[in-house]
């Protein structure tokens, strides 16, 4: 049977390239790297589903800093990390001294000396790039304003396994282009599916990570299409995707956002648009009557609950391969 340690033999890429390296934005890596971390991510879950331990990580720590709340982020580091065989430390950021005023840099190089790795969940971009500029270890992007590539990496996984590959897979995503939609668009061109994204206009994507997704995609022979006609990028699709409307930090628009994005539901008449087989995914929490019909999400075409597990399997794939 195989082990994990197998993927070695029959990947282009080493493992040894990923040391010490961080995970930041969804596009760190290049194709064969990302292809790598997905084959890594289904052997540990395979391994995990029959029972096989796999723990490179004896002995080592991950330091978890939590600005924002979190459920599926927050468990399935911790767990994934035992069952790595290290632990995780749960850092509340309010309680340490950032929350005092202490200098970004000055806690990276702090615990760099206590800990292996870094996953942080916070607001502001930035705060991570200058955490992972004086931090001489990992540093993991469990999400922020701007990005959620460990998010990315599930979806892509969860994809992977449920349509058989990825080059040319026609992905819908409807609504808020957020920190999801810019991971999202930026591996997923990177790996060559057909990308069309639909957001109502004024919530576009970052025009920045529009225009680096089309390079990756003209690389990869992807495509991708922005627009605002959610019927436009539905149509045909293999897989239709929807994110909360309001995302965390953004309470205050509630009101507004729910009037602008009435049009971008994704429900019956929609997702009729797409192909028969088609599979719905949403990274959670959900709204349903909001951004999606509680028809759909809990509907046969459904893969939530798997897509949510993944992130467990696709970060033990990111720890072992950063830490290892």
């Amino acid at each position: 049977m195989e082990t994990a340690k197998t993927l070695v033999h029959y990947q282009a890429v080493q493992p040894s390239e990923f040391k010490g390296k961080d995970f930041l934005r969804g596009d760190e890596f290049n194709r064969q790297e990302l292809e790598y971390l997905l084959k890594f991510a289904g052997e540990l879950k395979r391994m995990q589903k029959n029972g096989q331990p796999y723990q490179p990580l004896k002995g080592k720590t991950l330091g978890m800093i939590f600005d924002k709340a979190s459920t599926r982020t927050r468990v399935s580091f911790e767990v994934g990390m035992y069952q790595l065989g290290g632990m995780a430390m749960y850092l509340n950021g309010k309680e340490l001294q950032l929350g005092r005023g202490e200098p970004i840099s000055d806690t990276a190089k702090v615990l760099s000396r206590y800990v292996d790795a870094i996953m942080i969940r916070t607001f502001a971009h930035a705060g991570v790039e200058e955490l992972a500029e004086h931090a001489t270890i990992p540093i993991i992007n469990g999400l922020t304003d701007l990005f959620h590539p460990c998010q990315a990496l599930a979806d892509l996984l969860t994809i992977q396994e449920q349509k058989g590959s990825l080059q040319g897979v026609k992905l819908a995503y409807v609504g808020d282009g957020n920190n999801v939609a810019n991971s999202l668009v930026l591996a997923a061109t990177l790996l060559g599916l057909d990308v069309r994204i639909a957001t109502p206009a004024g919530y576009e994507m970052d025009q920045t990570i529009l225009l680096q997704a089309r390079q990756y995609a003209d690389g990869s022979g992807g495509k991708l299409l922005a627009t605002t006609d959610a019927e436009l990028a539905v149509y045909g699709a293999d897989v239709v995707y929807t994110d909360v409307w309001t995302s965390m930090g953004f309470e205050a628009e509630n009101e507004a956002r729910l009037k602008d994005f009435a049009a971008y539901q994704v429900n019956r008449a929609l997702t009729n648009l797409a192909s028969p087989e088609y599979i719905f995914m949403h990274c959670l929490p959900a709204h349903r009557g909001e951004e999606v019909t509680a028809d759909v999400i809990d509907g046969p075409h459904s893969v939530v609950f798997e897509q949510a597990e993944n992130r467990l399997h696709a970060q033990k794939a990111i720890m072992a391969s950063l830490i290892e």
